[in-house]
């Protein structure tokens, strides 16, 4: 998942899109006559061109500074506004690169106590500031001799064509507008805005309630209720129970890292049921914390204000400026690949029920056994233990073993900057100067938070902090990874599944794109959101080529390398369990787009979800990857609403880019297809539309069948 906050103007349009990622809080502390001295506006400083002074981040001063920035932006675009020469775009759209700068760097921040270090106190003011940041927003997008300048501009451009990444600025930031409601009259405008502020509350509610629900759904064990767990489970989960005020005992915390393997590993099936269930519950209690009715609240209102610029629904509006350029084409991808993805199910869970009566379990497959009868039917199948493999994932080689891809693929260099040289937010966070390996040239940071936390929300994600762009002087990246691995008891390794690697990777390349940027303008430094996923799933790929695993896939004891017949082993179960993975996934993403198309007047947000599935064939030994009351790709703010489809379109370009490399002389490292991987696809950008990148670097569109090739799954006319 990506994640990207306000690197400039033309991202402010979507900030109700991103209010989830912000949070603020409201104290005395701080000097409200003398706002410039708040650290959170000032300009960085030190060396790398300058850091975040995380060290001195204080939640006291997050809403004086968001308050302020705010107020020192809106004058810079006043200033555009008002200056009396005819517009173009140096005085137009360049000036509204170069403004919010202050704000931007307060974000950076705003982002960190959001996602990395949320607290209950700094939750409130989120609440109180997401409706301020909601109006913000309008009072730009909106503001009408604001858009009589950029639309001057952008018909002069229809006439006499800019610079080729000029023009994609204008066509950007105007389309922009107008998906914002610029052209609406005022009554509409007024109503556009009052609907987004609305939205913002909800989206923070949203979020803060599923936050709620996994910090506190925990289940602690006994000691006589640890069979099956991994030594390595076991000493982290006592660790976390010990944390929490609860010593000799041992926690399953609400989370995926550490639901996932107890689902798998665990033979109390009981406990597998009560694990399950707070996982699957999040944001379903029927409580205060409940979010069924935000979710009414949040598709009624998307709809009314779709509808106030003559849109039918909230998918036809959102869509229109994405790869799949409308729902139906999204829908037709995913209904291709449906059937297939279930019937697989039937075969998964026919496969383990025959394992559960083999051993006169007395059982029928629930899903709190999909994972823990699957695993014994990856043994039985392909005499593959998940628990051996994971003995050669440790996470700090797999960090070497990324770092490596990019000098190959990239030619970039990680090296770890001195201790204490740049400030950090936790001491967990461990940061890494990225230089080109040819020329020793700065590129920038990499930032990495690997552990989970109190307040820290789940999952894996990248951001930045600072993106490239030229336009005002070149700017360096300051990119950061996040994950969620239960942190290791003092001297133990971190062992991981195969799953988990495979996102260590993607949310890496996530990175890669960042670092590997070539645009020179900010608003270029953003993406198309059916697109920006295929970079970071395409380099998931190189996990598994020979090279890493020859070097990288080593014992976390004896160091000795995994052994070649693993590695077959491995190999030959690549498709393995694509049922599960697929559907769940899939299920999420076709409701994500159900509920957008149908009318919410009347909605009842659970019996929609459980009548859609039925209607699906959903196979019952499985739910969606995302329930409903927990999707916060999509209702925690507007980023994946709508879009979560965007996963399986961008990896029908992964599988197919996949086989380039497959085929390449020097497979996966070729040096030529490498060189067009990194000009075409990963440093343009947003500077050009993605299908013409991909046509660039493949010769040809993506075929879907290389999809299906890639799952294992029947291929039309094959």
């Amino acid at each position: 998942m990506i994640t990207q906050f306000f690197s400039n103007y033309p991202k402010l349009l979507g900030l109700i899109i991103l209010v989830t990622f912000i949070s603020c809080k409201q104290d005395k502390a701080t000097n409200e006559n003398d706002m410039t001295t708040n650290i959170l506006l000032k300009e960085w400083t030190g060396p790398y061109n300058g850091t975040p002074a995380f060290d001195k981040m204080n939640v006291s001063d997050i809403k004086e500074a968001v308050e302020k920035g705010m107020e020192l932006n809106l004058v810079e675009i006043d200033a555009i506004v008002n200056n009396a020469d005819d517009p173009t775009f140096e005085n137009t759209i360049v000036e509204m690169e170069r403004s919010g700068k202050e704000l931007n760097r307060v974000f950076s921040y705003y982002g960190i106590l959001s996602s990395n270090m949320s607290s209950p106190e700094f939750r409130t003011i989120q609440g109180e500031l997401a409706p301020k940041l909601s109006e913000f927003s309008s009072k730009i997008s909106q503001n009408e001799a604001l858009f009589k300048r950029i639309k001057t501009v952008y018909d002069d451009s229809q006439n006499n064509p800019l610079e080729a990444d000029q023009q994609r600025v204008v066509d950007l930031v105007y389309k922009g507008f107008e998906m914002s409601g610029a052209n609406l009259d005022a009554a509409k405008k007024e109503r556009y805005a009052a609907i987004n502020k609305d939205l913002s509350s909800l989206y923070t509610d949203f979020s803060n309630n599923v936050l709620h629900d996994e910090e506190n759904y925990v289940t602690y064990l006994t000691k006589d209720q640890l069979s099956g767990l991994s030594d390595s489970y076991i000493s982290s989960s006592a660790k976390i129970a010990t944390d929490n005020g609860q010593e000799g005992s041992y926690a399953v915390t609400n989370t995926r890292s550490s639901m996932d393997p107890f689902l798998t590993y665990s033979n109390e099936r009981e406990l597998r049921k009560q694990v399950w269930a707070n996982y699957y519950a999040r944001g379903d209690n029927g409580d205060e914390y409940d979010n069924n009715e935000i979710i009414a609240k949040i598709l009624k209102l998307r709809r009314e204000r779709v509808e106030l610029l003559g849109y039918k629904n909230y998918a036809d509006w959102r869509l229109q400026n994405r790869m799949a350029k409308n729902p139906e084409n999204a829908m037709e991808l995913m209904n291709a690949v449906w059937p297939a993805a279930i019937a697989r199910v039937h075969e998964e869970v026919a496969d383990m029920q025959a394992v559960a009566d083999e051993n006169a379990d007395n059982i029928t497959i629930e899903p709190w056994d999909y994972r823990y009868y699957a695993e014994k039917v990856r043994q039985k199948k392909y005499d593959l233990d998940s628990e051996e493999v994971k003995q050669y994932l440790q996470l700090d080689k797999l960090r070497e073993a990324m770092f490596y891809v990019a000098g190959r693929l990239f030619n970039f260099d990680f090296n770890p900057v001195p201790e204490g040289s740049v400030p950090v937010f936790h001491g967990d966070v461990k940061v890494w100067d990225v230089t080109d390996k040819d020329s020793g040239k700065h590129i920038g940071l990499w930032y990495l938070d690997p552990y989970a936390r109190t307040g820290k929300r789940s999952g894996a994600w990248a951001t930045t902090y600072r993106s490239y762009n030229t336009f005002d002087g070149e700017k360096t990246v300051l990119a950061s990874n996040n994950s969620n691995f239960v942190k290791p008891a003092p001297g133990e390794a971190v062992l991981v599944s195969w799953d988990d690697a495979t996102t260590f990777f993607h949310e890496f390349g996530h990175a890669l794109h960042f670092f590997s940027s070539n645009i020179k303008y900010p608003t270029l430094n953003g993406g198309v959101r059916d697109y920006t996923e295929f970079q970071s799933q395409l380099l998931e790929r190189w996990l598994s080529t020979d090279e890493v695993i020859n070097q990288f896939l080593v014992h976390h004891e004896t160091g000795e390398v995994i052994p070649a017949d693993l590695v077959a082993k491995i190999k030959n179960a690549a498709t393995f369990n694509q049922g599960f993975a697929t559907t769940e996934y899939l299920a999420s993403a076709i409701m994500d787009m159900k509920l957008h198309l149908v009318d919410p007047t009347n909605i009842d947000v659970d019996k929609f979800e459980r009548e859609t599935l039925a209607e699906l064939n959903m196979p019952e030994e499985l739910p969606m990857r995302h329930r409903t009351p927990q999707f916060g790709h999509v209702f925690s703010g507007e980023g994946y609403a709508t879009a979560y489809y965007g996963y399986m379109w961008a990896d029908v370009l992964t599988a197919d880019a996949a086989e380039a490399f497959k085929d390449a002389p020097g497979g996966f490292y070729d040096k030529e297809l490498s060189a067009k991987l990194v000009k075409y696809l990963f440093a343009p950008r947003n500077s050009m539309e993605p299908a013409d990148a991909y046509r660039l670097f493949r010769g040809r569109d993506a075929k879907m069948e290389a999809l299906m090739r890639d799952r294992g799954f029947p291929v039309p006319n094959e």
